[in-house]
């Protein structure tokens, strides 16, 4: 029996460890989640885990370092080199998250596939699917060239061995959690084993110039199963989001080493791949409904891009005597906040009404800018006002009504004028810092009670009834 001291705890759903059993996770706050493994063997001594061994490094001064920008590696799929902030960095570690099905070992497929097309020695291992079941999906997507090879395994020995023989220009791990380190006393998937895992191929990606992607599987909770630590150790994460029963994908960074965060792609799934969407904007808004009351389109930023979606609105008289609160896509706090503040200043009874909140296309969206159109999307609902469909509305509504400033206001009007909105309605601070484009009205909005009479001023169609 292991004694107690050569094994720790881990938490299965985001791998906290602890020295000792715990009830609730303090990092997740899940509920006996905690599962007993053996530690790893310490990296030395006799009988340790044998590991890449690098070249040996000396110091040197800071001004001697090169800052010349890093040869990158195109994957030739606009979105993903996006993201990525520019293509491949030689010798960096990726992590590439999302729920099952939801299309990270296509992504990566579709990229072998280009990088092999330009000559790339590529070597795709898995541990999930034999080399069969890889042609068939990879039959879909057209002809390979032979410098794209297969390699099934899930032994850490071997798979170093022939990283090391085969010297490729790019490594593919689907998945991290199904490989294994034959020294390490605990099955494939856990805490330990993903931890060392990562270990190895973080070094074998520094010491010899190889970019690495892994593929992680996420939990319920949407972040990448495993040890926290892993996340910190590779150089980009990047996470795969969306519905299965929605056609559109997006990869989203949230960390990169070299380049910007939060960074988003868009994806479109067809029959023979992910197809990526130049213009995001004109994606999400088709089959918008004109002259709808509760319809009205915003502009999100999602790191250094701008992004125009519908706010749609429904507010209906409820039985209950606690009303409904529904929010899809939204934060349902800020939604809670918003009611609130209408209630309070221009005296609306929304106690006595259901509010119903939807980003349309799906989207996930918490920034504050969104506030003054979900607010005038309920104004619209609630007085049954038509909105003007080339009405662009966004800005920040705090607590006492004022309409506050919201970054990057200039990107943001610019992307409204390019898709033919004529109309914008943004905080009256921002007004005076902008370049308007031409052909755009802008209407500044320094407290919600304008709102309510702007819409009555411009609504396209009268109020066809009166609460």
């Amino acid at each position: 029996m292991a004694k107690a001291k050569d094994v720790a705890f881990f938490c299965k759903e985001c791998g906290y460890e602890s020295s000792k059993w715990l009830g609730q996770c303090p990092a997740c706050k899940e509920w006996n989640s905690f599962v007993e493994e053996p530690k790893a063997p310490k990296s030395s001594g006799k009988g340790s885990i044998s590991r890449p061994v690098l070249d040996p490094v000396k110091p040197v001064a800071i001004n001697e370092v090169s800052t010349a920008e890093h040869a990158r590696i195109s994957t030739h799929i606009s979105e993903l080199d996006r993201v990525l902030g520019g293509g491949i960095v030689p010798g960096s570690l990726v992590l590439v998250g999302g729920d099952p099905g939801i299309g990270k070992s296509t992504i990566l497929l579709q990229m072998c596939r280009n990088l092999a097309s330009d000559g790339k020695r590529v070597l795709y291992i898995s541990g999930e699917e034999s080399a069969k079941q890889i042609r068939m999906r990879a039959d879909r997507m057209g002809a390979f060239s032979d410098t794209m090879l297969l390699y099934c395994e899930t032994n850490l020995r071997p798979i170093e061995d022939t990283i090391r023989s085969e010297n490729p220009d790019i490594v593919i791990i689907d998945s991290i959690q199904t490989m294994f380190h034959e020294e390490v006393p605990s099955s494939p998937g856990s805490v330990t084993q993903v931890r060392e895992a990562t270990n190895v191929f973080l070094m074998l990606s520094k010491g010899l110039g190889i970019p690495i992607f892994l593929v992680g599987h996420v939990t319920k909770e949407g972040v990448v199963a495993g040890p926290r630590v892993l996340e910190h150790m590779v150089d980009t994460v990047l996470y795969f989001e969306g519905e299965r029963s929605v056609a559109y994908r997006l990869l989203r960074a949230v960390k990169n080493r070299f380049g910007s965060t939060n960074e988003i792609g868009v994806f479109e799934m067809q029959e023979t791949g992910l197809v990526p969407v130049a213009n995001p904007s004109e994606y999400m808004l088709k089959g918008r409904p004109v002259e709808a009351p509760g319809s009205v389109v915003t502009c999100a930023m999602e790191g250094t891009r701008p992004v125009l979606l519908e706010i749609q609105a429904l507010v209906a008289r409820t039985n209950l005597n606690l009303p409904r609160r529904n929010t899809t896509g939204a934060d349902p706090n800020r939604v809670q906040l918003l009611t609130a503040v209408l209630e309070k200043k221009l005296n609306l009874p929304m106690y006595e009404y259901d509010v119903y909140i939807n980003i349309a296309g799906g989207m996930r969206i918490a920034e504050p800018s969104l506030d003054l159109g979900i607010l005038t999307a309920l104004i619209s609902s609630y007085r049954d006002l038509v909105i003007p469909e080339n009405l662009l509305v966004f800005g920040e509504v705090g607590l006492t009504g004022e309409v506050r400033q919201v970054s990057m206001a200039q990107q943001r009007l610019n992307e409204a004028a390019k898709l033919g909105f004529s109309l914008c309605m943004l905080p009256a601070v921002a007004v005076k810092q902008l370049q308007i484009p031409k052909n755009v009205t802008c209407i500044g909005i320094e407290h919600v009670g304008d709102v309510y009479r702007k819409l009555k001023e411009f609504a396209s169609k009268p109020a066809k009834t009166e609460i």
